[in-house]
C-alpha cells in the first residue's frame, strides 16, 4: 500500500454520486486531516532530527567512554608499573644500604683489630724494654758488686758525684782531691786509699 501524504489528500478528487456526502463537510474534514498530517510530519521530522542528534551524542559519549576506559587502563597499568618500580628501587636502596653498612662495619672491625694488634705490639715492646732494662740493671749491679778499687773503704758513706777517672789519678795535682797521701804516692795494689766524702 502506497503511503498517503498531505499533498495526495489535497489533490485527491472523488467521483460524484447522486446521494453522496456533503462536499463542504468532506472538504473540511480533508483539510483537517491534511493539517493533522502536516503537523505529524513536522513533529516526526523534529523527532527524527532529535533522535539523530541523540544518536550522535550517544556515539560521542561512547567514544568518550571508550577513551576514558583506555585512559583508566593505561593509568592503572602506569600506576602498577610505577609501584613495582618503586618497590624495586626501595629494595635496591635497602640492599645498597645493607652492603654499605656491612662494608662500614667490616672496615671498623678491621680498624679495631689493627688498633688491638698495635696495642698488643706496644705492650710487647714495653715488656721487652722493661726486660732489657732490668737485665741491663742487673748486669750493672753485678759489675758494681765485683768492681771495687783496691783500698776503697767499703763501709764509708759514698758522696762522690762523679766517677774517678784514671787520668786524674796519675796527675800530681789531683792527689789532694782524690785523698792520696802525697802527690808522689801513686796507687798500687798494696797501698791505695781514697777518702770519699
Amino acid at each position: 500500500m502506497q503511503k498517503i501524504t498531505p499533498v495526495d489528500i489535497q489533490h485527491k478528487t472523488f467521483k460524484k454520486a447522486l446521494q453522496g456526502y456533503d462536499r463542504t463537510d468532506v472538504d473540511q474534514f480533508l483539510d483537517d486531516v491534511i493539517e493533522q498530517l502536516e503537523d505529524d510530519a513536522h513533529q516526526r521530522a523534529a523527532l527524527q532530527a532529535e533522535i539523530a542528534d541523540l544518536k550522535e551524542r550517544i556515539s560521542h559519549f561512547k567514544a568518550m567512554e571508550e577513551s576514558l576506559q583506555n585512559t583508566l587502563i593505561l593509568a592503572q597499568r602506569t600506576a602498577d608499573e610505577t609501584k613495582a618500580s618503586a618497590h624495586k628501587e626501595a629494595d635496591l636502596i635497602r640492599e645498597q644500604a645493607r652492603v654499605a653498612a656491612d662494608k662500614e662495619i667490616a672496615h671498623h672491625n678491621e680498624a679495631i683489630g689493627e688498633v688491638r694488634r698495635e696495642h698488643q705490639r706496644a705492650i710487647e715492646a714495653c715488656e721487652k724494654a722493661k726486660s732489657e732494662f732490668r737485665s741491663l740493671l742487673m748486669t750493672h749491679m753485678a759489675l758494681l758488686e765485683k768492681a771495687t778499687l783496691p783500698g776503697l773503704v767499703r763501709d764509708a758513706p759514698v758522696r762522690a758525684q762523679a766517677p774517678v777517672q784514671p787520668e786524674l789519678i796519675k796527675s800530681p795535682d789531683a792527689a789532694p782531691e782524690l785523698g792520696l797521701e802525697s802527690p808522689d804516692e801513686t796507687p798500687n795494689s798494696d797501698t791505695q786509699r781514697i777518702t770519699v766524702y
